[in-house]
């Protein structure tokens, strides 16, 4: 194989055979799903997930060659229905006319809208075309139900060292006037972060710059020189972004300020937008201190406020200040679980009137109909608590919502709630004494 040819080096070596296919073992090893599936001859419709660069359109050529299926592809980023009716209608010709089978795959397939992914529908019942579609993105969040209830998920996973190592080590015995030292290899397959696509390209790089200078053997120092910006594995849009948010929150959650400012500075690393990360921050102090602590949602919001004045790198000290303080802080999430229940009680119940007593009366209309009869006003009142009022609608019964922890704060919450019912059951015994 010469590196001067026309063609990229992916597509030099990309594999014609599952055998030659690196990775993915999990799901095309012996007796795996969809090794039986393609070697059965019963290739269903499916949906590739897995991160970039691990061999997701690979894949989809090694299946349409091990199963004799003419193979057709479609760029969700630059194809509409038009793109889709067009291929359909190829697909139509060659089983009429050559009795061939049609593989449509899809890249990108997260990018077409609901109205796109449904033109695929009819085809794949009719068994017209075998629908291979792949996405970065989950699908359970990203593909129409429809369409996902018609094609099996095959989860790719990033490639490791040493599957990494196995496809150096191909690529040498094509080019075989080229070596590579073993600090060179450890530094190439750290920069790949398990994406064999990030890895050829940068050997094809290099191979490019030996060639150029003259010489052949990889070394470290040449690595270093072509890897000019060490960018991250990291998607700011994708599923490896949101899986590493939630490590941060749980962090955080689960008290522990290490590993959260691991997560937080492994995403500004990776080039995440901090003012992005400042709201999270914001949220968790809301979601999971809440009123534990509500310093700590004032520490998170003047986080976002410092970012936003003075940027990098100060910004990012603020960041990190925010994210330990939050970790360490007492934790509730009563004040949230309040927030979900009234708002799911409130959806199930029918519309209830604001008792008479509860409304104003600015108006001598209003007045003389009783608006604001009988209101007790609690500031007249013994603790400043009108003891036995009830602030519900009449036709309900009073619903205990917010249920504070005894973490932080909250404990002397708690105190207060006991020593206001204490009041309430005084007041509702010297009324029946009353009575």
């Amino acid at each position: 194989m010469d590196p001067k040819q026309n063609s990229p080096l992916a597509e030099k070596l990309r594999p014609k055979l599952l055998d030659e296919v690196v990775g993915q073992q999990h799901i095309l090893g012996a007796g795996q799903p969809l090794r039986v599936a393609i070697e059965t001859g019963n290739l269903p419709s499916m949906i590739l997930w897995g991160p970039p660069g691990v061999g997701k359109t690979t894949l989809a050529h090694v299946i349409s060659l091990s199963s004799n299926y003419e193979f057709m592809a479609i760029s969700a980023v630059l194809a509409g229905v038009k793109e889709i009716r067009e291929a359909v209608e190829r697909a139509q010709i060659l089983l009429e006319h050559q009795e061939k089978k049609t593989i449509l795959f899809v890249d990108e397939v997260h990018r077409f809208n609901k109205s796109q992914q449904d033109a695929f529908l009819p085809h794949i019942e009719s068994g017209l075309v075998t629908f291979i579609g792949a996405t970065t993105e989950n699908p359970s969040f990203e593909v129409n139900k429809a369409l996902l209830s018609r094609c099996q998920i095959f989860t790719l996973k990033a490639l490791s060292e040493e599957e990494l190592d196995l496809l150096v080590s191909r690529i040498l015995e094509n080019f075989a006037n080229f070596q590579i030292d073993n600090v060179a290899k450890k530094i190439l397959l750290e920069y790949a972060s398990g994406d064999a696509r990030r890895l050829i390209n940068i050997i094809e790089i290099i191979f490019q710059r030996l060639d150029a200078d003259n010489l052949t053997k990889i070394t470290d120092e040449i690595v270093k020189k072509v890897i000019t910006n060490k960018s991250r594995n990291f998607d700011k849009g994708g599923e490896q972004f949101y899986d590493q948010i939630s490590a941060l929150h749980k962090s955080v959650r689960g008290s522990d300020p290490n590993a959260a400012i691991y997560w937080l500075f492994k995403m500004l690393d990776g080039g995440a937008d901090p003012l992005y990360l400042a709201r999270r921050i914001v949220r968790i102090a809301i979601e999971d201190i809440g009123l534990a602590d509500p310093r700590a949602q004032t520490i998170a919001l003047e986080a976002y406020q410092i970012y936003e004045r003075l940027g990098f790198p100060e910004g990012e000290l603020a960041l990190n200040n925010a994210i330990i303080y939050l970790a360490m802080a007492p934790k509730s999430n009563s004040a949230y679980v309040a927030y979900n229940e009234v708002k799911a009680y409130i959806k199930d119940q029918r519309h209830y009137d604001v008792p008479m007593h509860l409304r104003n009366a600015p108006t001598q209309l209003m007045n003389d109909l009783n608006y604001g009869k009988n209101y007790r006003y609690a500031h007249n009142e013994p603790y400043a608590y009108a003891a036995g009022e009830k602030y519900f609608p009449d036709e309900l019964e009073p619903v205990e919502f917010y249920k504070p922890t005894d973490r932080g704060l909250e404990k002397k919450i708690n105190e207060k709630k006991d020593f206001l019912k204490k009041l309430d059951l005084e007041r509702k015994k010297e009324s029946k004494d009353h009575d």
